[in-house]
């Protein structure tokens, strides 16, 4: 490990004898520290930048993302890759996300999955992936040998990466290209990374998927125009949105245009055509 590596997410808690606090106590504890995040994710957006430019180029060209991680950090890029189909109307194989152990981790925990330096890389390759392609590493420690083992068998195959960790110049940073860190010091609980280490990561593949999305034409103004009609609260705000994009109040009209495109955007767009 590098030498000015320090494991900041398994320091001490600031807090002592929790036990003892009352409700209220561990509460206002809590957000106390989860209002140091967005402030360390600021200063990280340079580099977030750079990583989404990098997607986007991949994406723009035919590729796909990946999101490789274990435990918190795996949940996490599963839930971000499982939300982009339904939000933006992307095919589900554009944006994959992979935890150590397989789906079931999902639910529980896989003893020794994080461990195994070659599983990633075999995990990937079930996809078939090739450089066109583009892989986040997703780590609060910067240490997991899952997720490490994954990024250096992409760097040698000419794979582009990028990773996510919560400790300054960590060994996963040191396997990726365009690196993610910040830094937030003890966890509420000591060493539970699930709290403002998970935290972190989220708004992060936030930022990062969102802002993608939007670059590939996604968006409309500020509107989820792609999304997938999957209930009856978003085919309402898909009617609500067709009417204010076309400047109608007539609701059957443009019920009737979603339930024949299936979009806002195709509706809108094939409404403008014919007249």
């Amino acid at each position: 490990m590098p030498n000015d590596f320090k494991r900041t997410t398994e320091a001490n808690s600031l807090y002592h004898n929790i036990e003892a606090s009352t409700t209220a106590e561990i509460l206002k504890n809590i957000n106390k520290e989860d209002q140091k995040i967005a402030f360390e994710v600021e200063k990280a957006i340079p580099s977030i930048s750079l990583l989404i430019e990098a997607i986007t180029e991949k994406l723009l060209s035919g590729g796909r993302l990946f999101y490789i991680g274990a435990g918190t950090s795996g949940r996490l890029g599963m839930v971000d890759a499982s939300e982009c189909p339904p939000t933006f109307g992307v095919p589900q194989d554009l944006i994959i996300g992979i935890i150590a152990g397989g789906e079931k981790a999902m639910f529980m925990a896989i003893e020794n999955a994080e461990d195994n330096t070659e599983q990633a890389w075999l995990d990937l390759e079930a996809y078939k992936i090739t450089p066109l392609d583009f892989v986040i590493g997703i780590a609060a420690s910067g240490t997991t040998p899952y997720v490490i083992g994954g990024l250096e068998k992409c760097k040698a195959a000419g794979i582009l990466t990028g990773s996510i960790a919560c400790n300054k110049n960590s060994p996963l940073s040191t396997a990726a290209k365009f690196p993610i860190e910040v830094e937030l010091g003890p966890e509420f609980i000591t060493g539970s990374t699930r709290m403002k280490s998970g935290t972190a990561q989220k708004l992060i593949l936030n930022m990062i998927s969102t802002t993608v999305m939007i670059k590939l034409g996604r968006i409309k103004d500020n509107k989820m125009v792609n999304m997938q009609l999957t209930n009856q609260k978003l085919f309402e705000r898909g009617v609500a949105m067709i009417m204010e994009e076309l400047k109608i109040t007539d609701t059957a009209l443009a019920s009737q245009l979603l339930k024949k495109y299936g979009s806002v955007k195709l509706a809108t767009e094939e409404y403008n055509k014919a007249q």
